[in-house]
């Protein structure tokens, strides 16, 4: 408890990669954020910052630090936790990182339906792509993921996991529209337009097409699975995504269908947590009523 404050001026250099700028953002003089560096540094017995040219970066003993603070601040919010659940209060702090198709939908529904019987719960939702939220998880930046496959696993503790095959979108009156399911090989005749390789959606396409005489030729990559969808309205292209992220407002124009598991298996969504780890009592409610929510999802 002590050294909270130390460590909330620790963390501010660190993501700013520099004294002055953090001093900036914490609205306080660079002068005295460096002298509660070094005083910290100084009764750690060692220097946790490599002092560079333009700015400073953690050394191997601060990062060491940091992720010891993270597993500390972690251990904390779950006793204080099982302190309100004693005085008979229902507070805490949920961290979900989440893949881009739970944000419109799913996971704002299911965050608003816990906070409507829990109000003393507050969230923070991160966007990341499947590495990023393993990483958040180990580095203690989440206490909850809800990705699509994973890359790792070595640290993923899956709580619960839902098959999702991928939808081709398209506008309703495009040639495809008509069929049920659609073959992979039918959608290279198209233009298509296709998220980074970062993410897994690209990932189970190309691994589908792996050893095929044909391959992905996008005329339009992007990070954002929103960008893409609304971009087919203006030029008639195929996209893709999951059906967790899909709803189409009437008037919309755009349809999906799924790509057949003939060519393509579905992926796994999937909610986990950090191996080993005890989470803080709202995270794991929390977690909880997910899973009951992914249940009735497949059903």
């Amino acid at each position: 408890m002590k050294h909270l404050q130390d460590f909330r001026y620790i963390e501010a250099v660190m993501r700013a990669g520099s004294i002055r700028k953090a001093a900036d953002d914490m609205n306080i003089t660079a002068s005295a954020l460096n002298r509660r560096i070094q005083r910290f540094e100084e009764e750690f017995g060692y220097e946790i910052f490599e002092r560079l040219p333009r700015g400073v970066r953690l050394n191997p003993a601060g990062e060491l630090l940091v992720q010891h603070f993270r597993t500390q601040l972690s251990e904390l919010r779950r006793v204080q936790g099982q302190v309100a659940d004693l005085a008979g209060e229902r507070r805490g702090h949920v961290t979900i990182a989440c893949s881009q198709a739970l944000s419109p939908y799913f996971l704002p529904a299911h965050v608003a339906a816990y906070r409507a019987e829990h109000p003393g719960v507050t969230f923070s939702v991160k966007i990341r792509d499947r590495a990023a939220a393993e990483q958040d998880l180990i580095t203690f930046q989440s206490d909850l993921a809800l990705v699509l496959e994973p890359v790792h696993m070595v640290d993923f503790a899956v709580l619960s996991a839902v098959p999702q095959a991928v939808h081709v979108i398209m506008r309703e009156d495009h040639p495809l529209a008509s069929q049920c399911e659609i073959r992979l090989r039918e959608c290279l005749d198209y233009c298509h337009v296709l998220p980074s390789s970062a993410y897994a959606v690209r990932h189970m396409l190309e691994q589908a097409l792996a050893g095929a005489s044909r391959s992905l030729q996008p005329i339009i990559e992007s990070d954002s699975f929103d960008f893409m969808r609304h971009y087919i309205k203006f030029e008639d292209a195929l996209s893709f995504q999951i059906p967790v992220g899909l709803r189409f407002a009437k008037g919309d124009g755009l349809t999906s269908r799924p790509i057949s598991t003939r060519d393509m298996p579905a992926g796994s969504l999937l909610l986990g947590q950090m191996k080993g780890r005890t989470l803080p009592i709202a995270s794991a409610r929390f977690a909880q009523s997910l899973i009951s929510a992914m249940e009735a999802f497949v059903d």
